[in-house]
């Protein structure tokens, strides 16, 4: 009967009210296993740090409280790589590959909620559109690893390589940011292989096309690459993408020049280094420098680079290139008094500008607010706390090394904003809203002064 009773609640939930409670979910499963005691290395990790790593793998961000080698058992290890996994595709794509292999029907509800989860902008072709993200993933992942292994395997010997060869690619693909490189030193990610470029390039790779989508690789594949033929969604991510990592990469270049982060490296480890940032910051989280040694200005623009992140429907997180595309545009729209925002030759719907907006915003705010508290309690710089609520919102992981200091309030205002990263901030609004009607306004209008 109790049971009855649950299913006809959950039947009742909005979409979005239900994923929201699977990542939760999720993250409580994780939280359960990391703090057994089979787990970590050394006794019983707390529940707090257990909550705050699970929430961060889920969520797939790469903030931590531990160097993940060091402190986590492979027990402890194994879980948060398959969190990462489950956070990265999304827990419906699973579900319905699940429900799929049983060969039973699929009614409509997990179509809806499927599309809800990923993004989608139909509910038609979701059995397929599962196939399509667990075999993409599958293919990228292993081809991943098995590029890797020939870093790994002839350095940690055979199984162990194969390992990390699996792990790195995994965390990579789905933009996670954790790591094993704590063996030869702690919190270290990918700073002892500033000057290996083929690494840096594979690692790279992974991020960048976890961090495109689902939707764009369909149809990269679909139009064979062809870019007059791609959906406007699809030139937007990839000119948006390019374009974000070129400039960072010039920026952070040009801006430390002469500088510690680059002392004793050459003009080619200078430009590796900094396209690796520019990439990573995009919500992948792994870093070949030291942040704390960067200047103020390359911080901020990383801050930046975080707060867009990656793209709808992807393993990446942040407001979206789309959005940050929509909002540019709108303003070069305003410029030139012209009553639509257009791109690529096609007229963006009615109220996009609205809802990019609003997404912005959230981002900025809850950040700015996060940074501002977290600056007060931990008595840390403005900068430094900025950079934490950044990476924490935009699910990168980037840090300046504050992460295993702070408190409980500041871990679960961190974990609040990663999950609010993953789930999406709209996703979030509709969870919390009961309003099921679009009120439509019946006051008199009366226009006002801007700018």
């Amino acid at each position: 009967m109790e049971s009855q009773n649950i299913r006809k609640g959950l039947r009742r939930l909005s979409s979005t009210k239900l994923i929201l409670l699977g990542f939760c979910a999720i993250i409580l499963v994780g939280t359960a296993l990391l703090s057994l005691p089979a787990a970590s290395r050394e006794g019983r990790t707390s529940i707090t740090d257990a909550f705050f790593t699970a929430t961060s793998a889920t969520c797939v961000t790469g903030l931590v409280r531990f160097d993940t080698y060091t402190h986590w058992s492979l027990f402890g290890q194994i879980v948060i790589i398959c969190l990462i996994q489950i956070g990265g595709i999304g827990f419906m794509t699973i579900a319905l590959s699940i429900i799929s292999l049983t060969k039973r029907k699929i009614g409509l509800a997990p179509r809806v909620l499927m599309q809800e989860s990923i993004g989608a902008p139909q509910v038609g072709g979701m059995v397929r559109m599962t196939k399509f993200i667990l075999g993409g993933t599958a293919l990228v992942e292993g081809i991943g690893a098995l590029l890797l292994s020939f870093y790994f395997c002839p350095k940690l010997g055979f199984w162990k390589g194969l390992y990390f060869s699996l792990f790195h690619s995994i965390s990579a693909f789905c933009n996670a940011g954790f790591d094993l490189m704590g063996g030869e030193k702690p919190f270290s990610s990918l700073t002892l292989l500033y000057d290996h470029a083929y690494v840096n390039f594979i690692i790279m790779a992974l991020i960048v096309i976890g961090g495109l989508g689902f939707f764009v690789w369909r149809d990269l594949v679909t139009n064979r690459f062809v870019f007059t033929k791609l959906k406007v969604h699809t030139k937007i991510v990839l000119t948006v993408s390019a374009s974000l990592i070129l400039l960072g990469a010039g920026s952070i270049l040009l801006l430390e020049q002469g500088e510690a982060c680059f002392a004793g490296m050459s003009t080619g480890e200078q430009a590796l280094a900094s396209v690796f940032q520019s990439v990573s910051a995009r919500t992948a989280g792994f870093n070949s420098v030291d942040l704390a040694s960067l200047t103020e200005g390359s911080q901020l623009i990383l801050i930046l680079l975080m707060l867009i992140g990656g793209s709808a429907g992807s393993t990446a997180g942040g407001m979206k290139t789309t959005t940050f595309a929509v909002i540019i545009k709108s303003i070069d729209t305003t410029f030139r008094r012209r009553k639509s925002v257009e791109l690529f030759g096609r007229r963006m719907e009615e109220g996009i500008v609205r809802t990019a907006t609003c997404i912005a915003m959230l981002y900025f705010s809850l950040s700015l607010v996060v940074a501002l508290a977290i600056a007060h309690i931990e008595d840390v710089s403005l900068m430094a706390a900025m950079l934490e609520s950044a990476s924490a919102i935009g699910t990168v992981g980037l840090s300046m090394g504050i992460t295993p200091e702070i408190g409980l309030v500041s871990k679960m205002m961190l974990a609040m904003l990663m999950l609010f990263g993953r789930v999406g901030s709209i996703t979030m609004l509709l969870a919390f809203s009961s309003e099921r009607t679009v009120a439509v306004s019946k006051l008199p209008m009366e226009k006002i002064q801007l700018g």
